[in-house]
C-alpha cells in the first residue's frame, strides 16, 4: 500500500499536513519519509554541498511567526531553553525544537479530516548524529534555519548528509516528543529510550553528597559527621555520593598560579592512581576512627551502611578520570598501561559562539592525560572494580562533554564519545549490577545518541546555594531540558540545601520531578521541618512516576524573561497527578554578556491558573483504571489539593484554580481525578497531606460494594509512610479502618476533606490499609 508521506519538501517549501513550515528551502534540501508503521509523519532531512569539509553549515530555510522551544548548549556542559517566533531567535548549539505551527485555512491541503482547522499542530525537530558527523541547528538575522554539521576531526570530511535531521509532527506535543525520539532510536540503532532501561533503586531513596558541604576538603570522619547529622534529625540519608576531593591527583596540595580554579576544581590536575588519595586511606595506627583517613575507602564504605544505614554510596569521577585526565608518564607509571597522552580540547564553534569555557581554555594550554580510546575499556574496568571492592554501588561521571572535543586523530567526536561511552556502560554493567550510575555535564547528542543502558542524567548546571540568580533559572532549565532528556534517562534535579532561603523552592521542584532527591547539607545545618515534606522516616521518598515537565500551556512561553508568565510542572502519581507552579521570573542566560544574570532585581507578582488538564497524561492513566475496574470513564471532574494553602476545591470538568505566587515562591496542586464510590457519593486520594507530593503515597485504591444493593461502598487504599492522610468524599464517610481496627477520622463538610492519621511506622516502606465505609 502506498502511504503519502506529510512532510514534504517541494517547490522552496517543507510543509507538514499541508501546513507551511519553512519557506525558501534551498534545492540542495531533500526530504526522505521515514518508513515503518505510525511514521507517515516523521521525515529525514538531509543536504549536500559541493566538496567535502569536516564543517558544513546549510541553510535549511526562513522561519517566521511559528512560536517554538528550543533546547541549547549555553556552554560546552549544559542545555538551557529559549523560545522564539523567528529563525534569528534559534541558538547556536540548538540540539532539539518543538514548534507550534499554527493553522493555515485554505493552505491546509492535507485531506486529513481529522485534523482540526483551529488545532495547532506541533512539529519535533531532532538534529542527528549520521556516520562520524553531529548536527545542531542555529539561525541568523535573515530568520534562516541552519543545519550544522561537524565531525570534531579535520581529517573526517563529508559532502552530504542524507539524514541530519529527524522531524515529527503530532497533535499532542508531548506524544509527538517521544514518537520522534522513538523513531531516532529505530533508526540509530545506537541508543534506547528511557523506557527501555533499567532505573537504579537509589531514585527511591533520601540522599547526601559531600560536594557543596565540603567540595574538595571531603574527608572520611566528614562523611561520617554528615551521616549522623541528618539521621539524628530524622532525615536519614539512604544513599551517598562521595563528591570530588577523594582521588589520587597530581598536585593535590599545590594549587601554582597557572591552573584555573573554580569551587576547588583544579581543572589541570591529574589521576595519578586509581585507589582513594590518603584523606581516605588506612592509618597504620590504631588511632581515632574519625581521625582523616581512618580505614581506608572500604572501611568508609562498609561502615556508612552498617552504622549509618546507607544502601548505596556512589563515588564521583570524571569521564577522562579527573578534570585534567589521567598522569602521563613518566609522572605517574601506574598510568602507563592506559597510554594516555596528551591532548589539546577544541571547541566547536558552536560552543564557542554561545559561551567559550574556561575548563576547555584552561586544558588548551595545559593539555589533558588522555587515555587512549583502545585503553578506556581497561581503565574503567580496573576502576570500577577496586570500586566495587570497596563496596562502591555506583558513579557519578562527570566532565563528559570534554571528550567531544578532543576527537582529532581518533575518528572525530562521534567517534570518540561513542568509544568512551560504550566502555563506560560495559564497566558499570560488570561491576555496578543495579545500573548504578549517574551521567553529569553531557548535554551533548553525541552521547544521548550513544547510550543504550544509563538511565539517570543531570538535567542542568549546577545548584549554586550563593549565587542569587541561579535558583529560578536552575528550576527553569531543568523543567525544560526534562522534555528532551527525559525521553533518554531520568532527569537528576542535583542537591540542594534544605537550610537556605530558596530551599522550599529548590525541594518542592525535586518532590515533583521524579528524579532522585538529595541534599548537600554541611553538617548541622538542616531544616528538618522541610526535610519531613521530603523523606519519610525510613529515608524513602515520595517519587513521581515520570520526568517532570511544563505543561503544554508553558511550553511556548518564557516564565524566566517574559515578566508575565508563571512556570508550571505536571507529573503522574499512581492514583493522580501533581503540579507544582513556580514564579521563575527575573533572571536567565544572556546571550549578550554570556552568563547567568539577573535582569529584573524586584520582579512582580504574578497570577496564573491551574487545571486538571495541566496534568496531561491524567485522562488516559485514570481512563484505564477505571475500565479496569468495571467503573464508568472519567468525566474530567477532579478535587485539588493545595499544599501551602492547605484547600481542597471540588474542580468541574474545564474549571480553573486560580494561584497567585511573589518573587521566588511556589505552590504544589494535587489533582484527583473523582470517582463514583457509591450512588450519591464521590470519592478521591488525595495523599499525605504534609509531603510536597503528597499523592506519591496512594499505591493502591479498590471501590468494593457495601453489599446492601450498592448504597454504600467500602473505598480500600493502600497507603506508604505517615502523617495526616487525606482524602475526598461527597459524604461523611460511616467508618474508617486502618489495619482492620477502626480509627478516629475527620470530615469537613464544606470541602468533603476526610484526615486520618497515620502512626509513624515500625517497618522500612511500611503499607497501611486504610478502609473508609461511604
Amino acid at each position: 500500500m502506498t502511504v503519502t508521506p506529510r512532510i514534504t519538501v517541494s517547490d522552496g517549501r517543507l510543509a507538514v499536513r499541508g501546513r507551511t513550515v519553512l519557506t525558501g528551502v534551498p534545492d540542495n534540501v531533500s526530504a526522505a519519509h521515514a518508513a515503518g508503521a505510525g511514521l507517515v509523519d516523521g521525515a529525514f532531512v538531509g543536504a549536500h554541498a559541493a566538496e567535502p569539509k569536516s564543517h558544513h553549515v546549510f541553510t535549511f530555510g526562513t522561519l517566521r511567526d511559528c512560536r517554538f522551544l528550543c533546547l541549547f548548549r549555553f556552554k560546552l556542559w549544559w542545555m538551557t531553553q529559549r523560545m522564539g517566533v523567528s529563525g534569528r531567535d534559534v541558538p547556536l548549539e540548538t540540539q532539539f525544537m518543538l514548534l507550534e505551527v499554527p493553522p493555515t485555512g485554505a493552505d491546509n491541503n492535507s485531506g486529513d479530516d481529522d485534523d482540526a482547522a483551529d488545532a495547532p499542530l506541533y512539529v519535533v525537530m531532532l538534529p542527528l548524529l549520521e556516520g562520524q558527523f553531529r548536527a545542531a541547528l542555529q539561525g541568523n538575522d535573515r530568520d534562516e534555519l541552519e543545519i550544522c554539521i561537524e565531525s570534531g576531526d579535520k581529517a573526517v570530511q563529508t559532502e552530504q548528509g542524507a539524514h541530519m535531521v529527524y522531524l515529527h509532527a503530532g497533535d499532542n506535543p508531548f506524544a509527538a516528543i517521544t514518537a520522534a525520539v522513538k523513531a531516532a532510536e529505530k533508526h540509530l540503532q545506537s541508543f534506547h529510550h528511557r523506557d527501555k532501561k533499567k532505573l537504579p533503586s537509589f531514585l527511591d531513596w533520601f540522599g547526601w553528597c559531600t560536594w557543596d558541604a565540603f567540595y574538595t576538603d571531603v574527608t572520611a570522619a566528614g562523611v561520617k559527621d554528615g551521616l549522623r547529622s541528618l539521621s539524628k534529625g530524622g532525615a536519614p540519608p539512604r544513599f551517598l555520593i562521595i563528591d570530588d576531593g577523594w582521588q589520587q591527583i597530581a598536585s593535590e596540595d599545590d594549587k601554582p598560579d597557572n591552573v584555573a580554579v573554580q569551587e576547588g576544581a583544579q581543572f589541570a590536575s591529574r589521576l595519578t592512581g586509581i585507589k582513594e588519595n590518603a584523606k581516605f586511606q588506612a592509618n597504620d595506627s590504631d588511632g581515632d576512627d574519625d581521625a582523616p583517613g581512618s580505614g581506608g575507602l572500604r572501611r568508609l564504605v562498609a561502615e556508612t551502611k552498617s552504622a549509618h544505614g546507607v544502601k548505596q554510596v556512589y563515588v564521583w569521577h570524571a569521564m577522562a578520570g579527573y578534570w585534567g585526565g589521567v598522569a602521563v608518564p613518566p609522572s605517574s607509571p601506574s598510568m602507563e598501561r592506559y597510554e594516555p597522552a596528551l591532548a589539546y580540547p577544541v571547541q566547536s564553534p558552536g560552543v564557542t559562539g554561545n559561551q567559550p569555557d574556561i575548563v576547555a581554555d584552561s586544558l588548551s594550554v595545559l593539555g589533558l592525560g588522555l587515555v587512549h580510546p583502545r585503553r578506556v575499556r581497561d581503565f574503567y574496568g580496573e576502576l570500577h572494580a577496586y570500586l566495587a571492592s570497596c563496596g562502591v554501588d555506583g558513579v557519578k561521571v562527570d566532565v563528559q562533554n570534554i571528550i567531544e572535543t578532543l576527537g582529532a586523530g581518533h575518528g572525530g567526536r562521534v567517534a570518540i564519545t561513542r568509544a568512551y561511552q560504550r566502555a563506560l556502560e560495559a564497566s558499570v554493567a560488570r561491576s555496578f549490577p543495579d545500573n548504578g550510575c549517574i551521567s553529569c555535564m553531557c548535554h551533548n547528542t553525541d552521547m544521548l545518541y550513544s547510550a543504550r543502558q544509563i538511565a539517570v542524567v543531570r538535567a542542568s548546571d549546577d545548584y549554586y546555594p550563593r549565587d542569587p540568580a541561579s535558583h529560578t533559572v536552575h528550576v527553569a532549565s531543568v523543567a525544560y531540558n526534562s522534555v528532551f532528556l527525559g525521553e533518554f534517562m531520568q532527569p537528576d534535579w542535583d542537591m540542594f540545601h534544605s537550610l537556605h532561603p530558596a530551599a522550599e523552592y529548590h525541594g518542592a521542584a525535586r518532590a515533583i520531578g521524579g528524579g532522585p532527591v538529595y541534599v548537600s547539607d554541611k553538617p548541622g545545618n538542616h531544616d528538618f521541618e522541610l526535610l519531613r515534606k521530603l523523606v519519610l522516616p525510613d529515608g524513602s521518598v515520595l517519587r513521581a512516576l515520570l520526568p517532570g515537565r511544563p505543561t503544554r500551556d508553558c511550553l511556548f512561553s518564557d516564565p524566566a524573561r517574559d515578566g508575565a508568565s508563571l512556570l508550571k510542572i505536571w507529573n503522574l502519581n499512581k492514583y493522580g497527578g501533581v503540579v507544582g507552579a513556580f514564579n521563575c521570573q527575573g533572571a536567565g542566560w544572556c546571550r549578550v554578556t554570556k552568563r547567568t544574570r539577573v535582569h529584573d532585581a524586584a520582579p512582580g507578582t504574578l497570577t496564573g491558573a491551574v487545571r486538571a488538564a495541566d496534568v496531561d497524561a491524567l485522562e488516559r492513566v485514570v481512563g484505564a483504571d477505571a475500565d479496569a475496574d468495571g467503573d464508568r470513564p472519567w468525566d474530567g471532574e477532579a478535587v485539588v489539593y493545595a499544599h501551602r494553602a492547605g484547600e481542597l476545591v471540588r474542580l468541574p470538568r474545564g474549571a480553573a484554580l486560580p494561584v497567585t505566587l511573589g518573587p521566588l515562591e511556589y505552590e504544589v496542586f494535587h489533582v484527583c481525578p473523582l470517582r463514583d464510590a457509591a450512588p450519591g457519593a464521590a470519592f478521591a486520594p488525595v495523599g499525605l497531606l504534609d509531603m510536597f507530593n503528597a499523592g506519591g503515597a496512594v499505591e493502591g485504591c479498590e471501590v468494593r460494594s457495601g453489599g446492601d444493593g450498592g448504597a454504600s461502598a467500602t473505598v480500600a487504599l493502600s497507603v506508604r509512610g505517615c502523617g495526616r492522610f487525606g482524602a475526598y468524599c461527597s459524604r461523611r464517610p460511616a467508618r474508617c479502618v486502618l489495619d482492620s481496627a477502626d480509627v478516629d477520622f475527620g470530615y469537613d463538610a464544606g470541602t468533603g476533606l476526610v484526615t486520618v492519621d497515620l502512626p509513624v511506622p515500625e517497618q522500612e516502606l511500611y503499607r497501611w490499609t486504610l478502609e473508609i465505609l461511604v
